[in-house]
């Protein structure tokens, strides 16, 4: 029996860690696509008419029906009736559709057409939700921008299932092992997607000297079917693996609103969901805005058409050598060796400095912005280690706060005073993005992990699903009012380079100081109740 055990797909840690590969891959294409748009709003603005207020509504309806059409309930239902595989896959079919409906809308076979004229005349006033004031439509609102609003929703609902399943099929593959190794470098490996989407939405958008912001689009396409590939893998790696182990997926299990119940009534549960909320939406809806942020507050000179840092080549390179940052830092932390550790680890920070210099010679916001998640590569598995054998999980959160706060902070008032020193602002700007993306790497590696802790195991994709539909209402309100504070706090400004973003990023950093002062409440709780957030998730 024991040698039976051992030959299963679960207790091989290289077939785990190939699921989890799978899973990231999913997850990779998916962040690239979520941000499609983000490094391009300048382009959006001048090609397609879209102000501030239209792109940041169009950006908050990702979530629209996960959160006023509670789909991420349904999805945490199906999650724990129909088991992971089935709704990995589900969740890849869903976000194609809606990457291809939003590829449309922005494409230039979208303009004049009849369709376009429906969404003008139409969707200006919705019963009740505008009452409420959560239209993800409003009057004067671009006809493409609408139409892009409606994929993007329907692409949200995928993602967000996504989202939920891949915390669920981690703990099904890795509970009782290295999770938080697992969760943390699931993200980074995820959150490289924010890094592509960076440099390769622009180039695309301007490949071949015209600007088409549908090619961009289509990109992130080309990825979603890459997307579902992979899900599809996943699907007949999980079915072998419930063949070895005689488990049944979860849809045996009855679903019972009670279970809920349970959920809900608990303060530990609750504070968690509430620092995810606070956490994720001064970071998420920070990315959709970050480019243009740079552009504002950066004195940037494209270079001349004939230089070398004005090829399209260069792209390519820097990405290559940002994978090399990735690669060689994220493999340093599993050498035993030192010479190698160090060596790699040395390799990694080289190629760190040199993807900066290219970023500077290109006077290039998006590659600038782009570095975010290279130190959490890094520092992810190290994180995750520690978490797994020494806990500490609820002073990570702590940290992560703070850091938080101190980069907004920066941005908000540090950055636009060296915009006239070349050299200067962008070194702040990359030390605080590097920053940022560190402190983004400490809430995967401790909160994720934490929510088995806090639930029975047959309702965690159900709690799963409420802490993120509970994130999705930040997701879906800050984006939108990041737009509407910029365009009501530089009226009359229409270079979309020139906006004031200090109001947008103080609202921000609040959102740092509330998830603090929670971090702290959930220490004092997880010490009062024995929840064991500190305590290490390998058990022996």
């Amino acid at each position: 029996m024991t040698q039976a055990i051992q030959k299963t797909l679960r207790d091989s840690a290289g077939m785990r860690w190939t699921a989890l590969l799978l899973l990231a891959l999913a997850m990779f294409c998916s962040y690239i696509f979520m941000d499609i748009l983000s490094p391009i709003k300048d382009l959006m603005q001048e090609t397609r008419g879209w102000d501030s207020t239209a792109f940041g509504t169009m950006q908050g309806s990702e979530v629209f029906l996960n959160v006023f059409v509670f789909f991420l309930i349904f999805a945490g239902i199906i999650l724990d009736k129909m088991g992971v595989r089935f709704t990995a896959v589900l969740s890849a079919a869903v976000m194609l559709v809606g990457a291809c409906v939003k590829w449309y809308a922005v494409s230039e076979s979208f303009m004049g057409t009849g369709l376009e004229a429906w969404f003008n005349n139409n969707l200006n006033y919705i019963p009740v939700f505008d009452e409420l004031g959560v239209s993800p439509f409003y009057a004067g609102m671009p006809a493409s921008a609408k139409f892009a609003a409606c994929g993007f929703m329907i692409f949200g609902c995928g993602c967000e299932m996504a989202g939920i399943t891949v915390s669920r099929g981690i703990v099904k593959w890795f509970k009782g092992r290295e999770m938080a190794l697992a969760m943390g470098s699931e993200m980074a490996l995820a959150r490289l997607g924010v890094a592509t989407c960076m440099i390769f939405s622009p180039f695309f958008a301007r490949l071949g000297g015209e600007v088409s912001v549908s090619r961009s689009v289509a990109f992130g396409v080309v990825l979603m079917c890459i997307a579902l590939i992979m899900t599809i893998v996943y699907f007949f790696m999980d079915q072998k693996l419930d063949a070895q182990t005689g488990e049944a997926e979860e849809k045996d299990d009855p679903f019972k609103i009670s279970d809920l119940g349970k959920i809900l009534t608990d303060s530990g549960f609750w504070i968690v969901a509430l620092l995810c909320v606070l956490y994720y939406s001064a970071i998420f809806p920070f990315q959709k805005y970050a480019v243009n942020m740079l552009q504002c507050n950066l004195t940037l000179t494209t270079p001349s058409a004939d230089s070398f840092w004005a090829q399209p080549d260069v792209t390519i390179i820097q990405y290559v050598i940002m994978l090399v940052v990735a690669a060689a830092g994220f493999a340093s932390n599993f050498q035993k060796k030192a010479n190698l550790k160090y060596g790699l680890l040395g390799l990694s920070i080289v190629a760190l400095i040199t993807y900066c210099y290219m970023g500077y010679m290109r006077q290039s916001a998006e590659s600038i912005f782009a570095v975010f998640p290279l130190l959490a590569v890094l520092i992810t598995p190290i994180l995750g280690s520690y978490l797994d054998h020494h806990g500490k999980a609820a002073s990570m959160l702590v940290l992560g706060s703070v850091l938080l706060i101190a980069c907004h902070l920066t941005f908000a008032f540090v950055l636009p005073m060296f915009k006239d020193n070349a050299v200067g602002g962008i070194i702040i700007a990359y030390t605080t993005i590097l920053v940022l993306g560190a402190s983004f790497s400490l809430v995967p590696a401790s909160l994720w992990p934490s929510v088995p802790k806090l639930v029975d195991a047959k309702v965690i994709g159900s709690a799963y699903a409420l802490i993120f539909w509970i994130q999705n209402i930040g997701l879906w309100l800050f984006p939108l009012l990041i737009g509407k504070v910029l365009d009501q706090t530089n009226p009359g400004v229409t270079d979309p380079t020139q906006f004031d973003y200090t109001a947008p990023l103080v609202m921000l950093a609040s959102l740092g100081v509330a998830a603090l002062i929670l971090g702290f409440v959930l220490k004092v709780v997880d010490k009062k109740k024995g929840i064991g957030l500190e305590l290490p998730n390998i058990t022996e």
